[in-house]
């Protein structure tokens, strides 16, 4: 079985103007990385709009719809807040993403496909049930993680999460569900804020923050002493991964000094814990990852570690 690739052009309709880091730029950059010819192999596949009960499943109701009426006219842009905003476009990109995610975990419950990766935009995992936050509007993670409950009636699920950012969303959301797992390691001090080892939810959240500085060397210690044990403690049925790479040391919005074989070592090891525990089903959402030249390298070798026969534990 092979990996999907799952994408919206709608995803680069999302216009967050000249300045803004969550730029369509990011996208078309890992777009164009991924038809290099040794991706040919990939399932590509078009994200469908995820429905309201999808998303309502996570989000309120109020909120969803909230959300979906913000339609700017053409070159006009809402603020939702700082960091937040909203073009024409910005709905339908969103519904994509999470859409996307969806159909994500469709493709490896089915079967069609062993693991997946979602290149699409707005990012997510800072999306809380009924706020936007950090360039997030709907919290993606999350939405595939109760798909796979309702549809395929999975109880233990397993989000992970290497964005230089916390995931606040996604633990926000996870917290008090002794089912569903969140494990993050990220920079600290840094936005959002939140990620402090004390956040334990119900026993269900395992943080490792990373100061400012810190190199590969400690993130691959904090995963292997901390994050990964924890996972498998946990035995997830699905393991879904939000892929951040802006703790590239390369990223402007943070101070992470991680190299792009980091990612390949990380991508590498939650293989071995999804082939231990599930089958080898892994969904990999697009998070954060600002610099685009790291971005697309880094996501480059995300895919092509994926894409490695016999799940080879050779990244380095």
């Amino acid at each position: 079985m092979s990996v999907a690739l799952i994408t919206h052009p709608a995803c680069l309709e999302h216009d967050t103007g000249p300045w803004h880091p969550e730029c369509a730029d990011r996208l078309r950059a890992v777009l164009r990385v991924l038809e290099a010819e040794e991706f040919l192999p990939l399932l590509r596949e078009t994200a469908p709009a995820a429905t309201e009960a999808e998303l309502t499943r996570v989000h309120t109701l109020d909120y969803v719809r909230a959300i979906l009426a913000v339609r700017p006219p053409p070159g006009e842009r809402t603020v939702l807040d700082a960091d937040t905003l909203m073009s024409e476009g910005s709905a339908e990109a969103a519904l994509r993403a999470a859409g996307g995610a969806v159909l994500a975990v469709d493709a490896v419950m089915e079967g069609w496909a062993r693991s997946a990766f979602v290149a699409a935009r707005p990012p997510g995992h800072h999306a809380e049930a009924a706020r936007p936050m950090g360039f997030c509007l709907f919290a993606n993670a999350a939405v595939a993680t109760r798909h796979a409950e309702a549809r395929w009636g999975l109880r233990r699920v397993a989000v992970v999460d290497f964005d230089v950012h916390h995931g606040n969303g996604t633990q926000a959301i996870f917290a008090t569900e002794p089912g569903l797992f969140y494990a993050s390691s990220h920079q600290f001090p840094c936005y959002p804020g939140t990620g402090g080892e004390s956040e334990r939810g119900v026993g269900n959240v395992f943080n490792a923050p990373l100061p400012p500085g810190a190199t590969g060397a400690a993130f691959r210690r904090a995963w292997e002493s901390t994050l990964l044990p924890a996972l498998d403690g946990f035995a997830p049925e699905l393991l879904i991964v939000s892929a951040g790479f802006d703790a590239h040391k390369a990223d402007p919005l943070a101070q992470l000094r991680l190299e792009t074989a980091d990612f390949g070592w990380i991508t590498a090891r939650l293989m071995e814990a999804a082939d231990r525990h599930c089958g080898g089903r892994l969904v990999s959402l697009l998070e954060g990852g600002y610099d685009i030249p790291a971005l697309a390298a880094s996501v480059a070798l995300h895919v092509r570690t994926l894409l490695r026969a016999g799940h080879s534990t050779s990244a380095n």
